[in-house]
């Protein structure tokens, strides 16, 4: 392995980098990663995005671009998206001037496959980041690649699809001379460090699932995008959050928590915050399985005491997800499990299988909760470093928000929790009177807390020890992407637009 500076050296590289970015020249333009700074998602101080706005109201500029779930990533008079054209398919990476929208150039990544998602993710999920000489984009579909900031391709590190469930989730991060990129799969799970000058590789850290993972029987995987706290980089995994080494991937701490990996950690001074959620973590996600003689009085058409995969019901859910209606993956069906069920490979499920089969649903069947890490943990550092936690109206795929010495969260239905982030004492946990599923994030700026449903209305909070609702704005289309707040305008992605207001 070849040597890297150490740690001493490698600040002094990250400050000669922010003094020279010419992005960082001016402060107030400058949002160049999923949820800015390291993940917590708060604007600069002194912006002041509007409180009431939607498409013909404050509206700066509007553009039609296409579809992705990709957030802003803003350098100066720049924003920085990708979106996946479906009827060419291709996946471009599209940089936009940040005073009119303009499209000032578009790329189309060298993608001979397109990575297959969930339906309601896409083939451009990753955001991509800045240092403020380069952009680093990340498509499962390809790997990395590397513009300079008017488009011309600097490097590229080609990567297979990775096998992932439901799509790749997770986006790049900057750290120092650093690119950082989780890719958290089933077959070869691993934390990869890139030369951010020239792409090649520095440290490669295999990821295994945690020991003991009730969830390794499913081949599971993990969606969330890592965060830099202090000289570690901390990953929300399957089953557990794990920090390492920047300087080269060495495991440094970890803690246990029942939890499927999916959303971002947030740093907190010297907490970090992170919103574990698994399919079974609260009572009414959890739906009871029927004893195996009612099973074969309801679907044994045969007579044979066995129920073959024919046989077997469609709509038997094992678990669900209470407020998103209608939308595809509402509910959990055992008979996706049908082939890991039956356990003999003889095509039925006899009672044996079946109490297997429950026994293994019981397991999965944890507490889980928004978890408070303090900082200086060392190996295992479950007992030891975690604080306290949350662990009702956790969120599925929303990160937490650590904002004015407050965590909120908010979960499907709108359902929003606000925490004192020292103690974890409830402040309040009320309906935002914004129903259906939530996949974008919170944020914060100018004392106020901004959070979009998927069926496209913002809600703007006030902070404080009691919910305060400013603003409920219909941008009268799905948002997923989490939005992006520079100077005193808001930047939103929606299914179609992408929308600047400015009041």
């Amino acid at each position: 392995m070849r040597k890297r500076p150490g740690v001493v050296c490698v600040v002094l590289i990250a400050a000669a980098i922010l003094l020279s970015s010419p992005a960082l020249a001016d402060s107030e333009a400058w949002w160049p990663q999923f949820r800015w700074p390291d993940g917590r998602g708060v604007a600069n101080a002194t912006s002041d995005p509007p409180v009431q706005f939607g498409p013909q109201e404050h509206v700066l500029w509007a553009i039609v671009i296409p579809p992705g779930h990709s957030s802003p990533c803003i350098c100066g008079n720049r924003v920085f998206l990708t979106g996946f054209d479906g009827e060419r398919q291709e996946l471009q990476t599209f940089c936009l001037d940040r005073s009119s929208g303009n499209i000032l150039w578009r790329r189309v990544a060298p993608a001979t496959q397109i990575e297959k998602v969930h339906p309601i993710n896409s083939p451009a999920a990753a955001t991509p980041t800045t240092d403020g000489e380069r952009l680093y984009v990340y498509f499962g579909s390809c790997g990395l690649l590397c513009y300079d900031l008017e488009g011309n391709l600097q490097w590229s590190v080609a990567l297979p699809i990775p096998k992932v469930r439901f799509g790749s989730g997770t986006s790049p991060i900057v750290s120092g001379e650093l690119v950082i990129l989780s890719r958290d799969e089933q077959n070869d799970p691993y934390l990869l460090a890139v030369n951010r000058r020239t792409g090649e590789e520095i440290w490669k850290r295999p990821q295994p699932l945690a020991a003991g993972s009730a969830l390794s029987a499913f081949g599971a995987t993990s969606y969330s995008t890592p965060v830099v706290w202090g000289q570690e980089i901390v990953v929300h995994r399957m089953d557990e959050v794990v920090a390492y080494a920047q300087q080269d991937g060495a495991r440094v701490w970890s803690v246990s928590a029942a939890t499927n990996g999916v959303s971002t950690p947030v740093v907190g001074d010297d907490i970090l915050f992170v919103g574990a959620w698994r399919n079974f973590g609260e009572a009414d996600l959890r739906m009871k399985l029927a004893d195996f003689a009612t099973l074969l009085a309801q679907y044994d058409a045969d007579g044979d005491a066995k129920i073959n995969k024919q046989e077997f019901p469609g709509d038997l859910a094992i678990s669900q997800r209470p407020e998103t209606g209608d939308a595809f993956g509402s509910k959990l069906y055992l008979k996706t499990f049908f082939d890991l069920v039956d356990g003999d490979k003889d095509g039925s499920i006899d009672e044996g299988e079946w109490k297997r089969a429950n026994a293994l649903v019981s397991g999965l069947s944890k507490e889980h909760g928004l978890v408070a890490i303090k900082s200086g943990g060392r190996g295992d550092a479950t007992v030891t470093n975690v604080l306290w936690q949350q662990t009702t109206n956790v969120p599925e795929v929303p990160s937490p928000l650590y904002y004015d010495g407050r965590v909120y969260m908010v979960k499907d239905g709108g359902v929003v929790s606000c925490m004192v982030a020292e103690t974890g004492r409830l402040l309040y946990c009320e309906r935002l009177g914004a129903a259906g599923p939530y996949y974008s994030s919170p944020i914060g700026a100018h004392g106020r807390v901004y959070i979009a449903s998927s069926k496209g209305v913002m809600s703007i909070l006030g902070t404080g020890d009691q919910l305060q609702i400013l603003a409920k704005n219909d941008l009268q289309e799905p948002v997923f992407a989490t939005p992006a707040v520079v100077e005193n305008t808001l930047y939103v992605r929606t299914a179609r637009h992408m929308y600047a207001f400015r009041q």
